[in-house]
């Protein structure tokens, strides 16, 4: 491979919540016990050095000794245009189209702002996102979630039913709508949004796509977003995007919105601009410019091909040893989001349990009932394969099968 995947990235020190906040409390995993260091599996950010293109725009940018205001110049615009246009084969995209977020929640706030009010209704899917729960629930809105059901062959589907009966019952008039999904790693096909799109249009839903994932589709799937499934679903959706998770970016704060249809826009952009600090930062927009050149395409297409073969690995060392969990196999993101209901009823265990003995040997993988996991566990496979393969060998002898 041109770019770097397996080197063993030492990120303490470096300000990494991943790796410096282990141990500290709160939702961050326990301290190992003496002679495990921590494997960072939690935190959804990345444990490979980000594409070259994007340090050196920021280094060149930062010889300048001059970091006053100023303003996006042209060439952010058409790279992002040239990214969807290439990677998704949008058409019709505009610069008037897009525009900066601070933040791909602080995004769905705005458009959710601009359309509801505090004590309304907002659909959502579940298991869900807890940056999600925590940003709409924060605002006073109240989440109604439709939960997401496995078929025959384990795949998690939407119930549409279920959708629609919540939209009646709750009056509901916002949606969002995650894509790929967070934290079950689902690639949307494309018949699926569009019957998704048809209840939202007949009960007049505005739709927020969270589609920030959409870089980090495993090989063998096809991200289709959600405002090219129809002319009404271009004109009822925000869409909000960023380049963090893609090139693991979040600590520099970079989003943006694309939203196609002028009364939309105008609400979300009024409705963003009223803090007067919801505006791109000059290093982020390098990064951006950065990431978003050639070899970025190039660095994607080797880092989802690298995630690929973890998640091949994972799924199936678990479903080999670790009798009793249970998962459906991504399709996108890094994520993994384990069941363990069998396992824990069969072993007399606890999700606690369970969590914390991974803690203790190092493995700081993350709890999965705040994303509306019962008995789940929620797992970051973005890292070099050894580190995966060194994990996966400290739960099957010290915890699963111990």
């Amino acid at each position: 491979m041109k770019y770097d995947f397996t080197s063993i990235m030492d990120r303490r020190g470096k300000d990494a919540i991943a790796i410096d906040a282990v141990g500290t409390g709160g939702m961050a995993p326990a301290a190992p016990d003496e002679g495990y260091d921590p494997i960072p599996m939690w935190v959804a950010d990345m444990n490979f050095p980000t594409c070259p293109t994007i340090t050196e725009a920021i280094i060149e940018r930062a010889k300048h000794p001059a970091f006053g205001y100023f303003f996006p110049p042209d060439e952010v615009f058409q790279g992002i245009i040239d990214w969807h246009t290439t990677r998704n084969g949008v058409w019709g995209l505009e610069k008037k189209h897009i525009g900066y977020e601070n933040g791909v929640l602080g995004g769905v706030v705005s458009a959710l702002a601009s359309f509801m009010e505090p004590g309304d209704a907002v659909l959502l899917h579940s298991p869900t996102y807890i940056g999600f729960t925590h940003c709409i629930s924060d605002n006073g809105f109240k989440i109604v979630l439709s939960p997401l059901k496995r078929d025959e062959a384990g795949v998690w589907r939407m119930d549409y039913e279920d959708m629609e009966k919540k939209i009646v019952e709750n009056k509901i008039h916002a949606a969002v709508f995650c894509s790929p999904h967070n934290p079950c790693g689902r690639v949307w096909e494309r018949a699926e949004i569009e019957r998704a799109m048809e209840i939202y249009k007949k009960h007049d839903c505005v739709v927020v796509s969270d589609e920030i994932w959409s870089d980090i589709i495993l090989p063998g799937h096809k991200h289709i977003p959600t405002q090219s499934v129809s002319e009404d679903a271009r004109n009822r959706t925000v869409a909000v995007y960023a380049p963090s998770k893609t090139f693991n970016l979040a600590g520099l704060v970079g989003s943006y919105h694309i939203i196609y249809n002028d009364y939309l826009r105008d609400r979300v952009v009024a409705r963003g601009s009223k803090s007067h600090y919801n505006s791109i930062n000059v290093l982020s927009m390098h990064a951006l410019m950065g990431a978003y050149k050639p070899e970025g395409y190039e660095w994607v297409d080797e880092l989802c091909e690298v995630l690929g073969a973890n998640v091949n690995y994972a799924v199936d060392f678990i479903r080999t040893h670790f009798e009793g969990v249970e998962l459906a196999k991504p399709e996108g993101t890094y994520m993994l989001f384990l069941d363990c209901t069998r396992w824990c009823e069969a072993h007399g265990k606890d999700v606690e349990w369970l969590l914390h003995e991974g803690w203790r040997v190092g493995v700081d993988w993350q709890d999965g009932r705040p994303f509306h996991g019962e008995c789940h566990i929620r797992m970051n496979l973005a890292l070099p394969l050894s580190r995966v393969e060194e994990a996966f060998d400290r739960l099957d002898k010290l915890v699963f099968n111990a």
